[in-house]
């Protein structure tokens, strides 16, 4: 009986991942419920198991008396005599319980005891694997549509995708397996109840990692993420080492990588930018793919005004603002983006371009360097006549020179 007990330990513990522990002790528990339906009372029983071969003994101890007024409790001299000659009036004496004398009911309780124990210690196992996996990416396969909610099998329990968390437009199919993100474990009386989402930015976050080696390694950190599941998604990336590019390492040769993700999600867009700690740069990032001309960035009021060409204006805004929107979010910074028109037009707009003009004349306005026109007439043709001078000293030294042999010879 003991070695059939122990190989039914065994494999429990195998399979269900609880610990030969707590199923004896569950074993023991179950004695002294049986020996209590039995005998009314279980105050004085108790159970001894061999964790090692699984051998138990149940026992009650009972004081040796004279007249014997509670069998449970109590014995007479006579009959711990036929068990030990040495016991005297007032001894515990250490009765065996014979199992196999419970009756229907006792042993049925009993049985029950065990079910319910393994059957807790199985909820918790589940619970506490699942309950580590919390704000993590698992793979779960569709069960079936519970009015708009979908069930959702991850193994060894169900999850629960509400309709609040699904992307909107998504429909899925029975066996269909798909990648989902374990909001939160609850522990309930009847199991654990798994939340999980497709529209949590996280999860974009969570798939990269399992994509792109960089970024499981912490070569490539995802610094921040903004997401409108179904539709478009920006993330931003830094590398840690000056060799390694970030956003090519998140694309993947020939985009494999992130191409990989955006069939995941079902041909989400994606928009990775470079991270910088300017925030005018970042800003400037991150509302590609649309050109900017200038970003004027408050760090302080964590707003900006972005000028961009009047022909990307649209694009930089986006589709019903979404791109704009997006930027914000990613960057933590109130966008204002105006075209280079209307910049001008309210005055936000610094003409770089002339300045830049207006500083190069300023600079190189030296009279040395470029004389000026001389302000008067006299002055005028005192230069005039000082270049004909010059004019006439070089051309008779050009006639000299052509006059001599050696000319003749050049």
């Amino acid at each position: 009986m003991s070695n059939e007990l122990l190989e039914a330990l065994n494999i429990i513990e195998q399979e269900k991942n609880i610990s030969k522990e707590t199923l004896l002790e569950a074993i023991e528990n179950s004695l002294v419920t049986a020996c209590k339906n039995h005998f009314g009372k279980s105050d004085n029983v108790k159970v001894e198991i061999d964790p090692q071969t699984c051998a138990f003994q149940c026992y009650q101890e009972k004081t040796v008396v004279e007249t014997v007024e509670d069998p449970v409790e109590e014995i007479s001299l006579a009959d711990a005599h036929m068990i030990n000659g040495k016991y005297q009036l007032g001894d515990v004496v250490r009765v065996e319980v014979k199992s196999k004398e419970f009756g229907r009911i006792a042993t049925q309780n009993a049985k029950n005891v065990i079910l319910q124990k393994i059957r807790e210690e199985e909820r918790k196992v589940i619970f506490d694997e699942y309950n580590n996996k919390e704000k993590d990416v698992v793979t779960g396969v569709v069960q079936r549509y519970i009015g708009k909610n979908v069930s959702i099998n991850l193994g060894k329990a169900d999850a629960l995708l509400t309709e609040s968390e699904q992307i909107k437009g998504e429909v899925f199919k029975p066996t269909e397996r798909i990648k989902v993100y374990i909001l939160e474990v609850k522990s309930t009386s009847k199991g654990p109840k798994i939340l999980v989402s497709r529209t949590h930015p996280e999860l974009v976050k969570r798939l990269f990692e399992s994509e792109v080696t960089e970024v499981k390694e912490g070569i490539v950190e995802i610094k921040s993420i903004s997401r409108e599941a179904g539709s478009r998604t920006k993330i931003a990336v830094w590398s840690n080492d000056p060799d390694v590019d970030p956003v090519g390492a998140c694309v993947g040769m020939n985009g494999a990588r992130v191409n990989a993700i955006v069939n995941e999600l079902r041909g989400e867009k994606i928009d990775i930018v470079t991270w910088d700690e300017n925030p005018a740069i970042l800003i400037q990032n991150a509302l590609s793919p649309a050109k900017v001309i200038s970003v004027i960035a408050d760090a302080d009021e964590k707003s900006a005004k972005v000028v961009v060409p009047d022909y990307q204006l649209s694009l930089a805004i986006g589709k019903e603002g979404q791109n704009a929107r997006l930027a914000a979010r990613l960057t933590g910074f109130k966008i204002d983006i105006k075209s280079e028109t209307q910049a001008r037009e309210s005055g936000d707009f610094i003409d770089y371009e002339n300045d830049y003009e207006d500083d190069y004349e300023e600079e190189y306005s030296n009279e040395d360097e470029y004389p000026q026109k001389p302000e008067t007439e006299e002055a005028y043709d005192e230069v005039s006549e000082n270049e004909e001078i010059n004019d006439t000293e070089v051309n008779e030294e050009a006639d000299a020179y052509a006059n001599t042999d050696d000319g003749d010879e050049e």
